[in-house]
């Protein structure tokens, strides 16, 4: 997931003290510049595995551009308020894995709430309140039918490895049945 920082959130709570140690994470990823002030690096949510940018999914009116639906849902949340971002330490796929909350709500959380996400528990061993909430709002969504809930859907980590709904076809291009 793509966030765009300002330099001055990376140096929050320095306030001028540059040359002083500091106890924030250090931040160790690929980046690039928006233009001469803005940076922009990735960061992989904690716990929330959301559909891929391409990956699509079946409702009763066929397929749908899940993937894109879940990067739009993001985006919009992003934009909407002020982000704060926690990172864990951990590196998945050569990004930093991170929290993030978005006036106060956890970002992940939000979208497995929606069906845009499903929770990855497994990577939540250390962080077991933050299991529950992922797992009771992949609940709620599910009984709600809410997003992929509606019809049918490859987990993320799978599509990712390959497999795909039929009417998406096979990453070699060839239509499975």
């Amino acid at each position: 997931m793509r966030l765009i920082l300002g330099l001055a959130l990376l140096l929050a709570g320095c306030e001028g003290a540059a040359s002083e140690p500091s106890d924030e994470p250090v931040i160790r990823a690929d980046g690039r510049a928006i233009d001469g002030d803005t940076v922009s690096f990735d960061v992989r949510l904690y716990g929330a595995d959301a559909f891929e940018k391409r990956q699509l999914c079946r409702n009763i009116d066929g397929c749908w551009p899940c993937g894109k639906a879940a990067q739009d849902y993001a985006a919009k949340l992003l934009k909407a308020g002020s982000s704060t971002i926690r990172l864990t330490g951990k590196q998945s796929y050569g990004r930093p894995i991170g929290t993030v909350e978005v006036d106060g709500e956890d970002l992940g959380e939000r979208m497995i709430a929606v069906g845009l996400a499903v929770p990855a528990t497994s990577y939540l061993k250390d962080d077991p309140a933050r299991a529950q909430r992922y797992v009771a709002a992949y609940d709620r969504a599910t009984a709600r039918r809410a997003g992929v809930h509606a019809g049918y859907f490859i987990d993320p980590a799978k599509w990712r490895r390959g497999e795909r709904l039929s009417c998406e076809g096979s990453p070699s291009g060839r239509r499975r049945r």
